[in-house]
C-alpha cells in the first residue's frame, strides 16, 4: 500500500504532531552537531509556511523513563531549531502533562512547540495504548520524519499513526526511496563497503547485498573474523570465534552468485589501542602475534579506491579503522577521498559512524545522500520492514 507525503496533507490552520530525530549531541548545554535537526527543516519549514500548527515530538538519549531529567532535556534541540528557523520554538516542560497542553492550546498558525523528551514517559517505549492517545489529541494528523527510529515500534513511530491520517515527512521519504532504490535497481557496477567492528552485527546486510551487488568491500574489525577463517594469524586483532565458518561460509556463497567481496591485503597495528601507541603497517600475511590490526593498510587502499573509481553505485557503511584516533583514520578518509573523486557514481553512506566520519573529514556535501538512520537503513537494506514506515501505509 501507498504512503501519503506530506506534500499532500491539506495543513492550514491544523494541529500537525510531528515526529522528528532530534538524538542529538549535546555539551554544557548545547547542540554540537545539528545534522538531524538540519534534516528536519524541510518538512518543519513546509508545515509552517503553510500556516499549519506545528507539535514536534522526539527522544533524546536514554533516561530512566521515570520523569525529568535535565541532562536529557530536549531544550538544547528547540534552542537550536529557533536558530536555524528565525523564530521562536515553545518548549514544553513535560511530554503530555499540563504544560505541553496549554502550550499545544495556545499555538497560533505557523507556530512551533517541542514537547519535552519522550523517554522522560516509559509508555512510549512500550506503545501503551492510553500514551498513544494522549499524544494523538496534540494533532488533527500525524507526520512521521524520523526515518532514524522507524525501526522501532514505539508510542510515536506506530501507536500514533493509526490514530491520525499519517503522512510522511521529505527526510523519511527519501530516505526510503533513496535506499529503496539502491537494492531494487542500482545502477552498475554496484560497490558495498561495509565496516565496523563485528561480523555477527552485518551479517543480514552482507547476505543481502552479495545478491544485489558487484563488490563488497570489507573493513574495519569484523575484517579478522574472514581473515581468520583463512588461516591467516591475525595477532591480538578482534576477532569472533563463533563466526569464523559463517564468514567462509559467505565467502562460498558470494562466490557462487558472482559478488566479489574484497579483503584487507595489508593492515595498521598497533601494541595497544591508544592514539600514541606504537605502529606498524604490515601484510596480513605477517601480522605481529602481540599487535591488533586498528585500520586497514595502504595498498589495501589502493585496491579498494579502484575498486570504488569503477563504480556508478557505491553504498558506505562502517568505518575501515578506528578513525576516531588519528593514527588510524586514513584508511577510512581514504574511502571517502574514493567516493568524492567519482563524480560519475551515486555515493551513498548509510548512518552511523560513516556518517560521522564524512562529518569529521568535511565531505558531507561532495556525496550523493546520507543517511540519517543508523539501524533503520541497515534493517532496510537488509530487507526487513520498519514498523514506522508500515505503520504509514493505507
Amino acid at each position: 500500500m501507498p504512503i501519503q507525503s506530506v506534500e499532500t496533507a491539506e495543513v492550514a490552520g491544523k494541529r500537525v504532531l510531528v515526529r522528528v530525530d532530534f538524538n542529538v549531541p549535546v555539551t554544557d548545554g548545547r547542540v554540537t552537531d545539528d545534522t538531524r535537526i538540519k534534516a528536519a527543516l524541510p518538512t518543519i519549514e513546509h508545515l509552517v509556511e503553510r500556516g499549519a500548527k506545528v507539535v514536534l515530538m522526539s527522544h533524546f538519549g536514554r533516561p530512566r523513563g521515570t520523569g525529568f531529567e535535565a541532562d536529557f532535556s530536549l531544550a538544547p534541540a528547540a534552542a537550536r531549531l529557533s536558530e536555524l528557523i528565525g523564530r521562536p520554538v515553545a518548549m514544553a516542560s513535560d511530554v503530555t502533562g499540563e504544560d505541553a497542553r496549554a502550550k499545544v492550546a495556545e499555538l497560533s498558525d505557523g507556530a512551533v512547540v517541542l514537547l519535552e523528551n519522550l523517554r522522560f514517559d516509559a509508555r512510549e517505549k512500550k506503545n501503551d495504548p492510553t500514551f498513544c492517545e494522549e499524544l494523538a489529541a496534540f494533532g488533527d494528523l500525524y507526520v512521521n520524519d524520523a526515518f532514524g527510529c522507524a525501526h522501532r515500534a514505539h508510542a510515536s513511530t506506530t501507536g500514533v499513526a493509526k490514530l491520525l491520517p499519517a503522512y510522511a515527512g521529505f527526510l523519511l521519504s527519501a530516505e526510503v526511496e533513496t535506499l529503496s532504490s539502491v537494492l531494487d535497481a542500482p545502477e552498475r557496477p554496484f560497490v558495498a563497503i561495509l565496516g565496523g567492528s563485528k561480523v555477527s552485527d552485518k551479517v543480514g546486510v552482507i547476505e543481502s547485498l552479495m545478491d544485489k551487488a558487484d563488490v563488497i568491500i570489507v573493513g574495519g574489525g569484523m575484517c579478522f573474523t574472514f581473515l581468520l577463517g583463512q588461516g591467516k594469524a591475525i595477532g591480538a586483532s578482534l576477532k569472533e570465534d563463533d563466526w569464523v565458518d559463517r564468514s567462509q561460509d559467505m565467502l562460498a556463497r558470494a562466490e557462487e552468485v558472482g559478488c566479489a567481496i574484497m579483503l584487507p591485503e595489508d593492515v595498521v597495528c598497533a601494541d595497544r589501542f591508544a592514539e600514541d601507541a606504537n605502529v606498524v603497517t604490515c601484510s596480513v600475511d605477517a601480522m605481529p602475534a602481540d599487535m591488533m590490526g586498528l585500520d586497514i593498510g595502504p595498498a589495501t587502499e589502493a585496491s579498494y579506491a579502484a575498486a570504488i573509481a569503477r563504480a556508478k553505485t557505491v553504498f558506505w557503511n562502517g568505518p575501515m579503522g578506528v578513525f576516531e584516533m588519528k593514527p588510524f583514520a586514513h584508511g577510512t578518509k581514504a574511502v571517502a577521498d574514493a567516493m568524492a573523486a567519482n563524480e560519475a557514481a551515486t555515493t551513498i553512506v548509510g548512518g552511523g559512524d560513516s556518517v560521522a566520519a564524512v562529518n569529521m573529514f568535511g565531505m558531507a556535501s561532495e556525496m550523493s545522500f546520507i543517511s540519517t538512520g543508523g539501524g533503520a537503513a541497515m534493517e532496510l537494506v537488509e530487507g526487513k520492514a520498519l514498523p514506522g514506515v508500515e505503520a504509514l501505509r493505507r
